[in-house]
């Protein structure tokens, strides 16, 4: 996995801690005027644009518990830590600008293995104009660790916080939702496939769209701009990381108001109507309760509902209530049923049973 056209391995104490920093970010560019200094000194210095708010997050990717190698190849990982956080800066309505990586590995990774995990943060960078300025590398007795932290800045009248949302304000949701948790599943049945029988070759075709919002997942930057360009300023705004059900009850408690989620305006990608019959597994819940899906949820004003209806990135699904109505899913039966955050065990319970 690790091997290079020699066929060999370079181990990372051939270069050091610092020589391996800089080996890997030898080809990384900066690319904005606030970058007074990124990588090559004690610390980067970032210089303030005038009227603007820094907006920081940081996000820990740890081997085992995040993510699996045995499906994720490192470029990819690469590529989604940097998205993880990204989505967090998008989620404040901010533009992401730099950010700073650091590593922990074990032995058991060359120097080749961190080339392939840089590819994929350079890829992110190039993509995502992002400057990487910083970080860190260190030895790990577990595997492997990535710890990603990203800067952003954005106005700050326009910077936008869990706990906007009015009573009357509309639900919204980008893209699509529930694909990157079937994806998991689909690469958790071909492991245990492989298991059984290495000879195996996995057929992802079917698959393809679920498979790539798992493994190499984008964070919405178009958003905020979009958002601006339709002269909309979301009252209440949020990533979601863990569901839209956590996500939505996230926004009701920061804001202290309740809201009523529309089963039939979930956004769902044919691919994930057809893998969840395959799987018998039901489509609502696995949009409610999937997670990674790194899509932005958000609320505007009901006076701005013509500037985003028929807008093909946008789904109004829900409106915000008083807080003493609560939290609640209208089913397509029209029925009633409280909005709780399930998260990943209980979806695997379901699965099981």
């Amino acid at each position: 996995m690790f091997e290079n056209k020699d066929n060999a391995t370079t181990p990372i104490s051939a270069l050091g801690e610092f020589g391996l920093i800089d080996h890997l970010t030898k080809h990384f560019k900066i690319q904005h005027t606030t970058t007074v200094k990124g990588i090559g000194d004690d610390a980067a210095v970032i210089a303030a644009e005038k009227n603007t708010q820094l907006v920081v997050t940081t996000d820990m990717l740890v081997e085992g518990v995040h993510f699996d190698l045995s499906y994720m190849p490192l470029k990819h990982l690469g590529y989604k830590a940097v998205m993880v956080n990204l989505s967090d800066v998008y989620a404040m309505n901010a533009t992401a600008k730099q950010i700073t990586v650091s590593v922990a590995i074990s032995n058991r990774f060359p120097v080749e293995a961190m080339e392939e995990l840089y590819a994929g943060i350079q890829t992110a960078a190039e993509l995502y104009k992002i400057d990487v300025i910083g970080g860190d590398t260190t030895s790990s007795t577990s595997g492997l660790i990535i710890s990603v932290t990203a800067l952003g800045e954005a106005e700050a009248k326009k910077i936008t916080y869990r706990s906007g949302a009015k009573e009357n304000d509309l639900l919204v949701v980008t893209g699509d939702l529930g694909a990157a948790y079937l994806g998991l599943q689909v690469l958790e049945r071909e492991k245990e496939v492989f298991k059984v029988n290495p000879n195996a070759q996995p057929d992802l075709e079917k698959y393809s769209y679920l498979v790539e919002r798992q493994l190499k997942p984008e964070a919405r930057r178009d958003i905020p701009g979009l958002l601006a360009e339709l002269e909309v300023q979301p009252t209440a705004m949020i990533d979601i990381s863990d569901g839209l059900s956590s996500e939505i009850i996230h926004i009701c408690k920061s804001s202290m108001v309740g809201c009523n989620l529309y089963e039939d305006k979930i956004p769902l990608d044919p691919q994930v109507i057809s893998t969840c019959e395959e799987f018998n597994m039901d489509s609502t819940t696995i949009a409610l309760s999937g997670g990674e899906d790194y899509e932005l949820l958000f609320t505007v004003a009901t006076e701005d509902f013509p500037k985003i209806k028929g807008n093909p990135h946008l789904s109004v699904i829900g409106h915000i209530t008083k807080e003493n109505e609560g939290m609640h899913l209208i089913t397509r039966a029209n029925t009633k049923i409280e909005l709780i955050a399930r998260g990943w065990n209980a979806l695997e319970d379901e699965a099981d049973g």
